[in-house]
Protein backbone atom coordinates (compact mmCIF):
# COMPACT_ATOMS: atom_id res chain seq x y z
CA UNK A 1 0.00 0.00 0.00
CA UNK A 2 1.58 3.05 -1.13
CA UNK A 3 0.99 6.44 0.74
CA UNK A 4 0.52 9.72 -0.83
CA UNK A 5 1.06 12.67 1.28
CA UNK A 6 -1.34 15.99 0.36
CA UNK A 7 0.08 19.05 -1.23
CA UNK A 8 -1.21 21.32 1.52
CA UNK A 9 0.28 18.70 4.27
CA UNK A 10 4.10 17.92 2.61
CA UNK A 11 4.37 22.09 2.78
CA UNK A 12 3.00 22.47 6.01
CA UNK A 13 5.63 19.76 7.35
CA UNK A 14 8.54 21.28 5.01
CA UNK A 15 7.72 24.57 6.84
CA UNK A 16 7.64 22.82 10.17
CA UNK A 17 11.13 21.63 9.89
CA UNK A 18 12.71 25.28 8.93
CA UNK A 19 12.52 24.80 5.19
CA UNK A 20 12.90 28.78 3.16
CA UNK A 21 10.10 29.29 0.87
CA UNK A 22 11.91 29.22 -2.40
CA UNK A 23 13.26 25.89 -1.15
CA UNK A 24 9.08 24.60 -0.13
CA UNK A 25 8.24 26.01 -3.74
CA UNK A 26 10.72 23.36 -5.02
CA UNK A 27 9.62 20.87 -2.45
CA UNK A 28 5.87 20.91 -3.68
CA UNK A 29 6.79 20.74 -7.14
CA UNK A 30 8.48 17.57 -6.71
CA UNK A 31 6.61 16.27 -4.06
CA UNK A 32 6.19 12.26 -5.13
CA UNK A 33 6.95 10.56 -1.54
CA UNK A 34 8.01 6.74 -2.41
CA UNK A 35 7.47 6.06 1.52
CA UNK A 36 5.77 2.58 1.93
CA UNK A 37 4.36 1.26 5.06
CA UNK A 38 4.62 -2.20 5.55
CA UNK A 39 2.21 -4.53 8.78
CA UNK A 40 5.04 -6.61 10.85
CA UNK A 41 8.53 -6.91 9.78
CA UNK A 42 8.25 -7.69 5.48
CA UNK A 43 11.94 -6.72 4.39
CA UNK A 44 12.80 -3.59 2.23
CA UNK A 45 16.09 -3.02 1.25
CA UNK A 46 17.17 0.47 -0.21
CA UNK A 47 20.39 1.51 -2.10
CA UNK A 48 21.85 4.17 -4.54
CA UNK A 49 21.16 3.55 -8.23
CA UNK A 50 23.67 1.36 -8.90
CA UNK A 51 22.12 -0.70 -6.13
CA UNK A 52 19.39 -2.71 -8.51
CA UNK A 53 21.92 -6.24 -8.48
CA UNK A 54 22.67 -5.39 -4.55
CA UNK A 55 19.45 -4.57 -3.36
CA UNK A 56 17.79 -7.89 -5.44
CA UNK A 57 20.84 -10.11 -3.54
CA UNK A 58 19.98 -8.77 -0.02
CA UNK A 59 16.70 -9.17 -0.49
CA UNK A 60 17.25 -12.95 -1.49
CA UNK A 61 19.11 -13.51 1.43
CA UNK A 62 16.71 -11.42 3.83
CA UNK A 63 13.75 -13.74 2.76
CA UNK A 64 15.97 -17.07 3.44
CA UNK A 65 16.03 -15.40 6.68
CA UNK A 66 19.91 -14.01 6.74
CA UNK A 67 20.76 -11.57 8.94
CA UNK A 68 20.53 -7.80 7.22
CA UNK A 69 24.25 -6.86 7.74
CA UNK A 70 25.38 -10.19 5.77
CA UNK A 71 22.52 -9.54 3.13
CA UNK A 72 23.58 -5.84 2.63
CA UNK A 73 27.33 -6.75 2.19
CA UNK A 74 27.19 -9.45 -0.23
CA UNK A 75 25.16 -7.19 -1.78
CA UNK A 76 27.34 -4.41 -2.72
CA UNK A 77 30.25 -6.57 -3.27
CA UNK A 78 28.29 -7.23 -6.52
CA UNK A 79 29.39 -3.68 -7.16
CA UNK A 80 32.12 -3.44 -5.98
CA UNK A 81 33.72 -6.42 -7.82
CA UNK A 82 32.41 -5.65 -10.79
CA UNK A 83 35.42 -3.44 -12.80
CA UNK A 84 32.37 -1.30 -14.78
CA UNK A 85 31.53 0.47 -12.25
CA UNK A 86 34.37 3.33 -11.29
CA UNK A 87 32.85 4.54 -8.36
CA UNK A 88 33.40 1.46 -5.99
CA UNK A 89 36.14 -1.30 -5.57
CA UNK A 90 37.83 -2.82 -8.46
CA UNK A 91 37.45 -0.59 -11.07
CA UNK A 92 37.32 2.55 -9.15
CA UNK A 93 38.64 6.07 -10.00
CA UNK A 94 42.74 6.81 -8.60
CA UNK A 95 43.86 9.52 -6.24
CA UNK A 96 45.86 11.72 -8.06
CA UNK A 97 49.42 9.80 -7.61
CA UNK A 98 47.14 6.99 -10.12
CA UNK A 99 46.37 4.90 -6.58
CA UNK A 100 43.18 3.25 -5.88
CA UNK A 101 41.78 3.95 -2.12
CA UNK A 102 39.00 2.85 -0.65
CA UNK A 103 36.59 3.39 2.26
CA UNK A 104 33.47 1.91 4.12
CA UNK A 105 31.58 1.51 7.02
CA UNK A 106 28.82 -0.82 8.53
CA UNK A 107 26.29 -0.84 11.27
CA UNK A 108 24.64 -3.79 12.21
CA UNK A 109 21.71 -2.53 14.03
CA UNK A 110 20.98 -5.53 16.90
CA UNK A 111 23.75 -5.06 18.75
CA UNK A 112 24.48 -1.46 18.07
CA UNK A 113 28.02 -2.05 16.22
CA UNK A 114 29.95 -0.68 13.37
CA UNK A 115 33.18 -0.87 11.65
CA UNK A 116 35.02 1.14 9.16
CA UNK A 117 38.30 1.28 6.87
CA UNK A 118 39.47 4.27 5.12
CA UNK A 119 42.50 4.87 2.89
CA UNK A 120 42.51 1.10 1.86
CA UNK A 121 44.88 -0.12 -1.02
CA UNK A 122 45.13 -3.48 -2.97
CA UNK A 123 41.56 -5.03 -1.53
CA UNK A 124 38.79 -4.51 -3.32
CA UNK A 125 36.24 -5.88 -1.06
CA UNK A 126 36.54 -3.01 1.59
CA UNK A 127 32.99 -3.58 3.28
CA UNK A 128 34.00 -7.03 3.99
CA UNK A 129 36.84 -5.90 5.51
CA UNK A 130 34.96 -3.40 7.82
CA UNK A 131 32.45 -6.21 8.72
CA UNK A 132 35.33 -7.79 9.88
CA UNK A 133 36.55 -4.80 11.78
CA UNK A 134 33.25 -4.79 13.42
CA UNK A 135 33.82 -8.69 14.34
CA UNK A 136 36.99 -8.98 15.08
CA UNK A 137 38.11 -5.77 16.92
CA UNK A 138 37.55 -3.57 19.82
CA UNK A 139 37.95 -0.70 17.53
CA UNK A 140 35.88 1.13 14.85
CA UNK A 141 38.16 2.71 12.07
CA UNK A 142 41.10 1.51 10.95
CA UNK A 143 43.15 3.10 8.13
CA UNK A 144 45.58 3.21 5.65
CA UNK A 145 48.55 0.35 6.47
CA UNK A 146 46.85 -0.69 9.44
CA UNK A 147 43.97 -1.50 7.52
CA UNK A 148 45.25 -3.36 4.99
CA UNK A 149 47.37 -5.49 7.47
CA UNK A 150 44.64 -6.17 9.14
CA UNK A 151 42.47 -7.03 5.58
CA UNK A 152 45.50 -9.50 4.79
CA UNK A 153 46.10 -11.19 8.71
CA UNK A 154 42.21 -12.18 8.00
CA UNK A 155 43.38 -13.98 4.74
CA UNK A 156 42.56 -11.01 2.41
CA UNK A 157 44.79 -11.07 -1.06
CA UNK A 158 46.22 -8.25 -2.45
CA UNK A 159 45.44 -7.20 -6.63
CA UNK A 160 45.79 -4.17 -8.73
CA UNK A 161 42.37 -2.25 -8.62
CA UNK A 162 43.55 0.24 -11.13
CA UNK A 163 41.40 -1.29 -14.17
CA UNK A 164 42.70 -0.21 -18.00
CA UNK A 165 39.65 2.00 -18.19
CA UNK A 166 40.39 3.85 -15.08
CA UNK A 167 44.04 4.18 -15.47
CA UNK A 168 43.34 5.87 -19.50
CA UNK A 169 40.85 8.00 -17.02
CA UNK A 170 43.83 9.50 -14.61
CA UNK A 171 45.83 9.85 -17.69
CA UNK A 172 43.52 12.24 -19.34
CA UNK A 173 42.83 14.16 -16.20
CA UNK A 174 46.66 14.29 -15.61
CA UNK A 175 47.78 15.53 -19.16
CA UNK A 176 45.10 18.15 -18.90
CA UNK A 177 45.76 19.33 -15.13
CA UNK A 178 45.20 23.27 -14.82
CA UNK A 179 43.02 24.08 -11.64
CA UNK A 180 41.20 20.95 -11.35
CA UNK A 181 42.83 19.39 -8.74
CA UNK A 182 41.73 20.20 -4.74
CA UNK A 183 45.42 21.91 -4.40
CA UNK A 184 44.10 25.22 -3.31
CA UNK A 185 45.55 28.60 -3.07
CA UNK A 186 45.05 30.61 0.14
CA UNK A 187 41.45 31.19 0.18
CA UNK A 188 38.32 33.11 2.16
CA UNK A 189 35.00 32.50 1.84
CA UNK A 190 34.56 35.31 -0.88
CA UNK A 191 37.15 33.78 -3.07
CA UNK A 192 36.12 31.99 -6.45
CA UNK A 193 37.39 30.35 -9.56
CA UNK A 194 39.28 28.13 -7.57
CA UNK A 195 39.42 24.41 -6.95
CA UNK A 196 37.25 23.89 -10.09
CA UNK A 197 37.69 20.17 -10.19
CA UNK A 198 34.12 19.90 -8.12
CA UNK A 199 32.00 21.15 -11.16
CA UNK A 200 34.17 18.74 -13.87
CA UNK A 201 31.67 16.31 -15.05
CA UNK A 202 34.80 14.09 -15.09
CA UNK A 203 34.87 13.99 -11.77
CA UNK A 204 33.88 11.28 -9.96
CA UNK A 205 31.65 11.31 -6.40
CA UNK A 206 30.29 7.63 -6.77
CA UNK A 207 29.54 5.53 -3.71
CA UNK A 208 27.16 2.42 -2.64
CA UNK A 209 24.98 2.68 0.02
CA UNK A 210 22.57 0.03 0.98
CA UNK A 211 20.37 -0.12 3.91
CA UNK A 212 17.85 -3.11 4.95
CA UNK A 213 14.96 -4.40 7.34
CA UNK A 214 15.05 -8.15 7.79
CA UNK A 215 12.48 -10.53 8.75
CA UNK A 216 13.30 -10.41 12.25
CA UNK A 217 12.79 -6.18 12.18
CA UNK A 218 16.32 -5.93 12.52
CA UNK A 219 17.92 -3.02 10.66
CA UNK A 220 21.18 -2.70 9.52
CA UNK A 221 23.59 -0.72 6.63
CA UNK A 222 26.59 -0.63 4.69
CA UNK A 223 28.38 2.40 2.86
CA UNK A 224 31.44 1.67 0.12
CA UNK A 225 33.67 3.99 -2.16
CA UNK A 226 36.41 4.06 -4.18
CA UNK A 227 36.08 8.12 -3.29
CA UNK A 228 36.58 11.35 -4.89
CA UNK A 229 38.36 10.54 -8.39
CA UNK A 230 42.24 12.23 -8.11
CA UNK A 231 41.72 13.15 -4.75
CA UNK A 232 44.77 13.97 -2.73
CA UNK A 233 46.72 10.04 -1.27
CA UNK A 234 44.68 9.95 2.01
CA UNK A 235 41.78 11.85 1.08
CA UNK A 236 38.45 10.79 3.28
CA UNK A 237 35.05 11.62 2.94
CA UNK A 238 32.05 10.87 4.53
CA UNK A 239 31.51 7.02 3.57
CA UNK A 240 33.30 5.30 5.97
CA UNK A 241 32.44 8.18 9.09
CA UNK A 242 29.56 6.04 10.98
CA UNK A 243 27.59 9.40 11.56
CA UNK A 244 27.68 10.89 8.55
CA UNK A 245 28.10 8.22 5.47
CA UNK A 246 26.26 5.70 7.20
CA UNK A 247 24.11 5.37 10.58
CA UNK A 248 22.08 2.87 12.00
CA UNK A 249 19.47 2.66 15.25
CA UNK A 250 17.77 -0.47 15.30
CA UNK A 251 14.82 1.15 17.21
CA UNK A 252 14.60 3.69 14.73
CA UNK A 253 16.00 3.11 10.86
CA UNK A 254 18.86 3.79 9.04
CA UNK A 255 20.25 6.60 6.71
CA UNK A 256 23.35 6.94 4.24
CA UNK A 257 24.74 8.78 2.06
CA UNK A 258 26.70 9.69 -1.48
CA UNK A 259 27.83 13.19 -3.18
CA UNK A 260 29.61 15.23 -2.01
CA UNK A 261 31.35 13.52 1.48
CA UNK A 262 33.09 16.91 2.35
CA UNK A 263 29.68 18.31 2.48
CA UNK A 264 28.15 15.71 4.42
CA UNK A 265 31.37 15.40 6.84
CA UNK A 266 30.48 18.75 8.00
CA UNK A 267 27.09 18.41 8.68
CA UNK A 268 27.13 14.92 9.97
CA UNK A 269 23.47 14.10 7.95
CA UNK A 270 23.08 10.11 8.87
CA UNK A 271 22.42 10.74 12.07
CA UNK A 272 20.83 13.50 11.76
CA UNK A 273 17.97 12.08 9.63
CA UNK A 274 17.96 8.72 12.21
CA UNK A 275 17.16 11.92 15.03
CA UNK A 276 14.43 13.44 12.26
CA UNK A 277 13.14 10.15 12.00
CA UNK A 278 12.90 9.64 15.94
CA UNK A 279 11.07 13.15 16.41
CA UNK A 280 8.13 11.48 14.10
CA UNK A 281 9.45 12.36 10.11
CA UNK A 282 9.13 10.21 7.73
CA UNK A 283 11.93 9.14 5.92
CA UNK A 284 11.74 11.58 2.96
CA UNK A 285 10.81 14.22 4.83
CA UNK A 286 13.69 13.62 7.21
CA UNK A 287 16.63 13.25 4.58
CA UNK A 288 14.70 16.87 2.74
CA UNK A 289 15.82 17.94 6.25
CA UNK A 290 19.40 17.51 5.90
CA UNK A 291 19.58 18.25 1.96
CA UNK A 292 18.21 21.90 3.69
CA UNK A 293 20.60 21.65 6.20
CA UNK A 294 23.83 21.46 4.09
CA UNK A 295 22.41 24.06 1.86
CA UNK A 296 22.02 26.52 4.75
CA UNK A 297 25.77 25.51 5.78
CA UNK A 298 26.99 25.83 2.83
CA UNK A 299 28.98 29.34 3.06
CA UNK A 300 31.87 29.45 0.92
CA UNK A 301 31.00 31.20 -2.50
CA UNK A 302 33.34 28.93 -4.78
CA UNK A 303 30.80 26.08 -3.42
CA UNK A 304 27.34 28.37 -4.65
CA UNK A 305 25.88 28.68 -7.83
CA UNK A 306 25.28 32.43 -8.95
CA UNK A 307 21.76 32.16 -7.25
CA UNK A 308 23.47 30.78 -3.97
CA UNK A 309 22.50 27.40 -3.71
CA UNK A 310 25.27 24.97 -3.97
CA UNK A 311 26.78 23.80 -6.72
CA UNK A 312 27.12 20.52 -5.59
CA UNK A 313 25.03 17.37 -4.90
CA UNK A 314 24.36 15.64 -2.04
CA UNK A 315 22.15 12.25 -1.93
CA UNK A 316 20.54 10.58 1.29
CA UNK A 317 18.24 7.80 1.39
CA UNK A 318 16.72 6.35 4.35
CA UNK A 319 14.02 3.33 5.91
CA UNK A 320 12.49 3.16 9.61
CA UNK A 321 11.58 0.16 11.35
CA UNK A 322 8.12 0.52 10.20
CA UNK A 323 9.56 -0.30 6.68
CA UNK A 324 9.09 3.10 5.37
CA UNK A 325 11.59 4.51 3.09
CA UNK A 326 12.67 7.32 1.14
CA UNK A 327 15.52 9.25 -0.37
CA UNK A 328 16.25 13.14 -1.21
CA UNK A 329 19.49 15.16 -2.62
CA UNK A 330 20.00 18.99 -3.12
CA UNK A 331 19.65 18.87 -6.93
CA UNK A 332 16.63 16.95 -9.00
CA UNK A 333 17.47 14.64 -11.26
CA UNK A 334 18.63 11.60 -9.29
CA UNK A 335 17.19 7.79 -9.24
CA UNK A 336 18.01 5.50 -6.23
CA UNK A 337 16.69 1.34 -5.84
CA UNK A 338 14.41 -0.32 -3.73
CA UNK A 339 12.89 -3.92 -3.32
CA UNK A 340 10.04 -4.84 -1.06
CA UNK A 341 10.03 -8.38 -1.68
CA UNK A 342 10.31 -8.64 -5.68
CA UNK A 343 12.40 -10.67 -7.89
CA UNK A 344 13.99 -8.08 -9.28
CA UNK A 345 14.49 -4.49 -7.14
CA UNK A 346 13.06 -0.87 -9.21
CA UNK A 347 14.14 2.69 -9.54
CA UNK A 348 12.47 5.71 -7.46
CA UNK A 349 12.16 9.27 -8.26
CA UNK A 350 14.12 11.49 -5.33
CA UNK A 351 12.70 14.16 -3.79
CA UNK A 352 14.87 17.03 -3.98
CA UNK A 353 15.72 21.36 -3.22
CA UNK A 354 16.49 22.69 -5.86
CA UNK A 355 15.20 21.91 -9.73
CA UNK A 356 17.57 21.57 -12.77
CA UNK A 357 17.21 23.81 -15.49
CA UNK A 358 16.99 21.95 -18.83
CA UNK A 359 19.26 23.89 -21.25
Amino acid sequence: MHITMKRRDFLKSATAVGITATIGSSLAESATPQSRIQQGFKPVVIASSNGMKATAKAMEMIQQGVDALDAVVSGVNIVEDDPNDNSVGYGGLPNEDGVVELDASVMHGPTGRGGAVASLRNIKNPSRVAKLVLERTDHVLLVGEGALRFARAHGFKEEDLLTEESRKAWLKWKENLSKEDDWLPANDIDSIDIGEGIKSAIRNTGTINCNALDLKGNISGVTTTSGLAWKIPGRVGDSPILGAGLYVDNEVGAAGSTGRGEANLLSCSSVMIVEYMRQGKSPEQACLQACERIARQTKMKRLKDANGRPNFNVNFYAINKRGEYGAASIWSGSKYTVNTGEKESRYAEFAYLYKRERG
